[in-house]
């Protein structure tokens, strides 16, 4: 095309357009004319549209949907116009009722999936009309530390045709196929609905393996590829690595229809005794904020489009320094403190997601105490979501609060009645309301004029958008047997066996014990805490493929060279009662003494899973230093993997993300916003980025 103007110009000699064509032959305008109607027919390729309940539209050779079922092309409905324009029109054509539902999120706990399978085991969806799909809140309703609860159980019919809802939170573990069926059979339902408007489908992370899971804020072993956890992930120190484990697992999640993430956290694990530091990619801010914008352009792209899973980065302005390690979820842990003056190091990696494009942000439940902000939960907080989070860093995208501020999260506002707190969120930046499917508080909050419908249509109009650039809007279907095929493929798990091996870390060699020769007699045991699996799972698993090693697995201390004691302690969001925290192993529930008594009596390995900087020297200490002949850190990973490290069929390559402390004593002195590898001296027994190889 610019060829072309210019071939125009200079034999016409003139510099203006319009005299150029004035002047131009015949033969030159009739190519350019051909050009421009080739560019407009490439610019209006026609996308692929997924229809159920709703009939075709053609125009000018093209097909559009009609959602709103009126016979004609209303620009909402057009593809070829901007996500913009197309949200303006929706907007204008929606009722309040409608907007109100639309800034609804709220967990579909699939309940009624598995009664659908028939005999053959294939999944057929439920009946959403029968009412089998409800959200279980009895767990919620029934736990003692949360205050109020998530709105009486409904039906996922009702969610969609009388509260408006679009939004919903996937908890569930199920199979590629039941969560494509599930999808498709949701969308027939809001496409039959007025205007036809489809749903999204966000999760929390399904793609690592992790010890350390808890309810609402990650999920065991599923079925999409098993990756290391996060701060497995940061180990292998591979940017280019963790590209692809982002862009793999967007193709499994766009497979199976779950087009948003509640993640990933870019929080600092500055405090080790927050339950969620395993979530986090370690306690350097200008190194997570490398990971997160590699994570956020493998999982979006460049830009959000069709086969992008937009993400939902948490939790601003950062939570890892929680007074005394406790977590916001509770009311003894609602503090967040700076003692050590870095409330910006926490920026850094949000600067990151927004600057590759994060569609959404999501504030943390925790107030902000003795900073120049609002002692308010930062739903709440206009200091941090309008002025800092917009003004100073620039986002222009989704603020969704975290699950349950509300209604009970309530910190800092505790004497407002629920309309005042809507009121309050609204006016903070809050776009989206997470744990609440019934709008019809925000509904009379906005009939009673105490917040402006402008901020209601700003909300829906960002939430459009999104669901628009998403490509939701032609074919939020997907294909149940690809999805099948795609989810845990090959391909993608042998990436997944490579970030495996890469994570773990070599932390201690003494005499070069490791790695473990040929026919050397092993004692492998594996330490978990309760209702964590199987103890001895992996011992059984490596007993019976014992050639695959060159080594002989053997029942008893008393009959092996070396023992190879993995220990995997974990600790839950949920038992904390506010009493101080301690990261030691026995207080993880792991059998210490166990462990003692054989490191007092054999050579062992002593291998650690960190999903929090634990303390170790009730095993690691002067007495039992001498029979331990190695140390390795794991985070998240196999034991085939573990086994090819300490075999040398894998060279180790992991650096540590984080500190780790000497003793419960160098805990309690630790300063909650500073990192390890800045605390005073004498702080760390393994230090941040160590790591040794063979």
């Amino acid at each position: 095309m610019k060829l072309l103007l210019s071939l125009i110009q200079k034999q016409t000699k003139t510099t203006s357009f319009k005299t150029a064509m004035l002047k131009a032959p015949v033969g030159i305008i009739l190519l350019l004319m051909i050009t421009l109607a080739c560019n407009e027919k490439n610019r209006h390729e026609q996308p692929e549209l997924g229809i159920r309940n709703v009939e075709i539209i053609d125009v000018d050779g093209l097909q559009f949907k009609d959602l709103n079922k009126n016979g004609r092309l209303d620009n909402y409905e057009d593809w070829r116009l901007s996500s913009e324009e197309r949200s303006q029109d929706l907007l204008s054509k929606m009722s309040l009722e409608e907007k109100a539902g639309f800034m609804m999120i709220n967990s579909l706990s699939m309940l009624g999936s598995k009664k659908a399978q028939a005999s053959d085991g294939q999944f057929t969806p439920s009946d959403l009309d029968e009412g089998q799909v409800a959200e279980d809140t009895t767990a919620q309703a029934n736990r003692p530390n949360f205050i109020g609860g998530m709105n009486a159980a409904t039906s996922t019919n009702q969610r969609v045709k009388e509260f408006h809802n679009r939004h919903f939170i996937l908890r569930a573990n199920e199979s590629a196929r039941v969560v494509a069926e599930w999808n498709n059979k949701l969308q027939e339902l809001c496409e039959s609905e007025n205007l036809g408007i489809p749903a999204i489908i966000t999760s929390n992370p399904r793609n690592h393996i992790t010890s350390n899971a808890s309810e609402g804020t990650a999920l065991d072993a599923t079925v999409f590829t098993a990756w290391p956890g996060e701060l497995g992930l940061s180990a292998t120190r591979d940017l280019t690595l963790i590209r692809e484990f982002a862009d793999y697992s967007r193709q499994e999640w766009r497979a199976a229809g779950i087009r948003k993430g509640y993640m990933y956290m870019a929080d600092l694990a500055t405090e080790p005794r927050w339950s969620r530091v395993n979530g986090t990619f370690g306690e350097d801010p200008e190194w997570v904020a490398e990971i997160i914008k590699e994570v956020v352009l493998g999982f979006q792209g460049d830009k959000l489009g069709p086969e992008s899973i937009a993400l939902t980065m948490k939790h601003f302005p950062g939570g890892g320094s929680g007074k005394g390690g406790q977590d916001s979820h509770f009311d003894w842990g609602k503090e967040q403190v700076f003692p050590g003056g870095r409330f910006n190091d926490n920026l850094l990696p949000f600067r990151a997601a927004i600057d590759a494009g994060a569609s959404a942000i999501m504030p943390y439940y925790s107030m902000p105490v003795g900073t120049e902000y609002e002692e308010v939960g930062y739903a709440f907080n206009k200091d941090v979501l309008t002025d800092l989070l917009r003004g100073q860093l620039g986002f222009k995208g989704i603020i969704n609060t975290d699950t349950g501020p509300l209604t009970r999260m309530v910190w800092g506002v505790e004497d407002l009645t629920l309309h005042e707190r809507y009121k309050k969120a609204l006016e903070a930046g809050s776009n989206i309301i997470s744990g609440v499917s019934d709008p019809s508080d925000l509904i009379e909050v906005v009939k009673n004029g105490m917040v402006d419908m402008d901020l209601i249509d700003h909300s829906v109009l960002l939430l459009l958008k999104e669901k628009f650039d998403l490509g939701l809007f032609e074919n939020p279907y997907v294909d149940a047997d690809a999805a099948d095929r795609t989810v845990g493929s090959d391909g993608f798990k042998e990436k997944a066996d490579l970030a495996l091996r890469k994570s773990i870390v070599l932390l201690c060699n003494e005499n070069s014990s490791l790695p473990i020769q040929p026919k050397t007699k092993i004692y492998f045991k594996t330490f978990k805490a309760p209702g964590r699996g199987d103890q001895e799972g992996e011992q059984k698993v490596l007993m019976e493929n014992d050639a695959n090693y060159d080594l002989e697995f053997v029942a008893s201390p008393s009959e092996a060279d070396i023992a190879v004691q993995w220990i995997i302690p974990s600790q839950s969001l949920f038992n904390s009662n506010g009493a101080p925290i301690s990261i030691s192993l026995s207080k993880t529930a792991i059998d210490v003494g166990q462990v003692n008594e054989v490191a007092t009596d054999l050579p062992t390995i002593l291998v650690i899973d960190y999903s929090n900087p634990w303390v170790i020297d009730e095993i690691y200490n002067e007495e039992n230093k001498g029979n331990i002949q190695g140390v390795l850190a794991t985070f998240g990973t196999t034991p085939e993997a573990l086994l090819d490290v300490l075999t040398g069929k894998f060279n180790p390559q992991g650096k540590m993300p984080f500190s780790t402390p000497v003793s419960d004593q160098a805990v309690e002195n630790n300063l909650e916003d500073v990192p390890g590898y800045l605390e005073e001296d004498g702080y760390a027994l393994f230090n941040y980025k160590e790591g040794l190889s063979y």
